[in-house]
């Protein structure tokens, strides 16, 4: 046995900055979080314990886990968790990792909803993956009505899982292609974060996205067809004046502002994230929309 806290954690930073091209500071956290996984200890009692000793057993599984890592394998899957919207979710190889730019929808949507809403407010987060952001909105908004889909079963296992984790008891769970199996239900507001890269984009191989769901990343040559699916069908399932708000790449604002403008949409606009990049655009449901029924 050998103390590794007081005499590799050094090396090992160095070694996963120069493998994954991190800076020291990012790498030392991730060797700091690596080790408290293969521990089941805190970072605290790391800080505290600097003489620590690991065992033979715990040593094997930190460098198995540290290995995956200098392979690529993104942190979330080897924790097999990640926080968003200061919550913390489980995840794995079946679903997206939930980032920091997302956080921006459900921002929107919690701007958008009274914190009065009741069971008669309806809200949709469609392709839910981890269930990310419709737990994080049902959360702050406990009396309201979501309903979360995705087309994946392995998905929803893992939303369900972090919904009973969480204790969040106001969302459904709905395995649907997009809308196909949610009619004929109308929702105040529609969120989703579809698949929004072109297929042959050359970022599809590189760092995490290499290991995440192609199918929760790619769409079509451009990169849009999920998107014109989702405000295509989406009149069918809003209520009069309710909101359509979707994630899209960065430089895809001003198409998506076009395709919803196309669908006779009103109010659109985009929002911006904290480096000032349209991230997530949106509108409203003609008062009147094509198609409803009187």
């Amino acid at each position: 046995m050998s103390s590794f806290i007081q005499k590799n954690m050094q090396q090992d930073t160095a070694q996963l900055s120069a493998t994954l091209a991190l800076d020291t500071s990012t790498a030392r956290i991730e060797v700091q979080c690596l080790l408290q996984h293969a521990l089941q200890v805190s970072r605290a009692y790391l800080i505290a314990h600097p003489e620590y000793v690991l065992s033979d057993t715990e040593q094997s599984q930190y460098a198995s886990i540290l290995q995956r890592r200098l392979c690529g394998e993104p942190l979330a899957y080897i924790l097999g968790e990640r926080e968003f919207f200061g919550l913390m979710f489980q995840v794995n190889a079946a679903t997206l990792i939930p980032r920091p730019d997302t956080e921006l929808l459900v921002e929107k949507a919690l701007q958008c909803i009274p914190k009065n809403a009741s069971e008669n407010y309806h809200l949709l987060d469609l392709g839910t993956g981890s269930g990310a952001i419709a737990l994080s909105i049902a959360q702050q908004r406990p009396h309201i009505n979501v309903v979360a889909s995705d087309f994946s079963t392995e998905a929803l296992h893992v939303a369900r899982e972090n919904s009973r984790r969480l204790k969040i008891n106001n969302v459904n769970f709905c395995h649907s292609d997009w809308f196909v199996a949610l009619s004929p239900q109308r929702f105040d507001f529609i969120v989703s974060n579809p698949p929004y890269i072109a297929e042959n984009d050359a970022h599809l191989q590189n760092g995490d996205l290499r290991f995440e769901p192609r199918t929760a990343l790619a769409s079509g040559a451009d990169g849009l067809r999920d998107i014109k699916k989702i405000i295509s069908a989406s009149h069918q399932h809003l209520k009069p004046n309710a909101q359509l708000w979707l994630e899209h790449g960065h430089q895809q604002a001003s198409q998506v502002r076009a395709l919803l403008q196309q669908a006779q949409f009103h109010n659109i606009h985009s929002a911006l994230d904290l480096a000032g990049i349209e991230r997530i655009s949106g509108g409203r449901q003609n008062i009147d929309p094509i198609g409803a029924s009187h």
